[in-house]
């Protein structure tokens, strides 16, 4: 069997653009020039704002602010906050989303698998009134998923479509149908008809960055926006809606809060470590054994001027024609961790979506998802303490070893390795 080389996926990943420039990384805060300092200061601002009630917060929600999910070391990085999300298997094997119980089970909760563990009430002013959301028993497919990283996601979005489906078929073809990346068409919310390669969260629900700060707002924080106007429920609710309001400047809070994202720099590498010998041979060997099939090293961001989700959004000149390190390759793989989860379509893209038109847009792919999970980018994972997609793992080693499914000849690879290898491919992943 033909083994996908890291060599050629690095060829396949810059081959049109070979003059590419490399983005700029980094922990210091400052943006990648997409936008002046100010403005990048003032978005990151709204990014760790404490949303109150008064705000619209809730009435279910897990977080009151984007940075209490996504802060290490900065603003836009990961933590290790989970979510909950609950389901169950019906008939034919397939996934059902919950139907969870509040206020005394005088209402029902469908139409979405997360589970918020926070609500507004009961409250001074709302004494007799309790919406808090409790797992049925019935609903026994049960996962943790971890807050992923946001910082360098600009550049992600702003590669082709093209260059992630060309890259799934590549790999299909290089390992003869071993690894299968799934590039999923996912609706974008802001472009009504319009459709993407996802790219974003852990089944890859969305590919813009707008849709997914519209989509956190209101099922994490319960903020409702133009994007989702539709709150969970209604009890304990006295908010004007939507809670989320244009300013001067015509911008609301999600545009605030996706142009934060588009301007923040990829996490940058531990460069004395990268520079050890133990830490080269241990890139050498991570190719080697099959691990960049998948975690590509290198992928670059379409053209400057380039038209996205409909038009609304044209490629900056400073994420265009730009090489990045992700070592991921943002597609959907079976690696035998995957949750038996199904993303809810109106969770991600709203109780309205049905009446438009989503070209090559089919809800039943979705179900080809349950036991998918996005590639998890490696690059910044030196500052995580909780691995793969539920934290579960908690060191580089168990992680590795963890891989199954598409990933189990790398993983076999791995422990096949004398100790002094192992370690060397551990200091390898510990530079990233």
């Amino acid at each position: 069997m033909r083994r996908i080389t890291a060599w050629g996926i690095a060829l396949f990943a810059v081959a049109s653009l070979a003059g590419a420039r490399h983005a700029a990384t980094g922990f210091d805060e400052a943006g990648n020039g997409m936008v002046s300092d100010s403005t990048h200061a003032a978005d990151r601002e709204a990014f760790d704002a404490v949303e109150t009630v008064h705000d619209g917060l809730g009435p279910l929600y897990n977080a009151q602010s984007c940075r209490e999910c996504h802060q290490n070391p900065i603003s836009g990085g990961s933590s290790q906050v989970t979510e909950l999300r609950v389901g169950h298997r019906g008939p034919d094997g397939g996934f059902r989303n919950p139907a969870i119980p509040i206020a005394r089970g005088t209402e029902i909760i469908t139409g979405r698998s997360l589970v918020n563990d926070r609500g507004i009430c009961p409250s001074g002013s709302m004494p007799n009134s309790e919406i808090a959301e409790r797992v049925p028993e019935s609903e026994n497919v049960r996962t943790l998923r971890v807050s992923v990283n946001l910082l360098g996601d600009g550049y992600v979005e702003a590669v082709a479509d093209t260059t992630l489906q060309a890259l799934a078929r590549r790999q299909f073809r290089e390992s003869h149908g071993r690894i299968h990346g799934q590039a999923l068409i996912v609706p974008i919310v802001e472009a009504p008809g319009r459709t993407g390669v996802g790219r974003f969260g852990w089944k890859d629900q969305h590919a813009s960055l707008l849709s997914f700060a519209g989509d956190a707002y209101l099922n994490e924080m319960g903020i409702t926006s133009r994007l989702f106007p539709d709150e969970v429920t209604m009890i304990c609710n006295d908010a004007p809606e939507p809670n989320s309001q244009p300013g001067a400047d015509g911008l609301d809070d999600v545009d605030r809060f996706a142009r934060f994202m588009r301007a923040t720099k990829p996490p940058a590498r531990d460069t004395v470590l990268a520079a050890s010998a133990r830490a080269r041979h241990g890139s050498m060997l991570f190719d080697r054994i099959g691990c960049a099939s998948c975690h590509v090293r290198t992928l670059t961001t379409a053209p400057a001027g380039t038209k996205l989700h409909g038009g609304r959004y044209a490629i900056p000149a400073v994420l265009g024609g730009r090489s990045f390190h992700p070592f991921g390759d943002f597609l959907l793989h079976d690696v035998g961790t995957g949750d038996g989860i199904v993303m809810a379509v109106q969770e991600h893209y709203g109780r309205t979506m049905e009446q438009y038109k989503w070209n090559n847009f089919s809800t039943g792919a979705f179900q080809t998802t349950q036991y998918r999970v996005r590639t998890a980018p490696l690059w910044g994972v030196r500052l995580r303490t909780r691995l793969m997609h539920d934290g579960a793992s908690v060191t580089l080693g168990d992680a590795v070893r963890r891989h199954g499914g598409e990933a189990k000849d790398a993983a076999r690879q791995f422990k096949a390795l004398p100790a002094a290898d192992q370690e060397a491919l551990l200091e390898f992943l510990r530079s990233l």
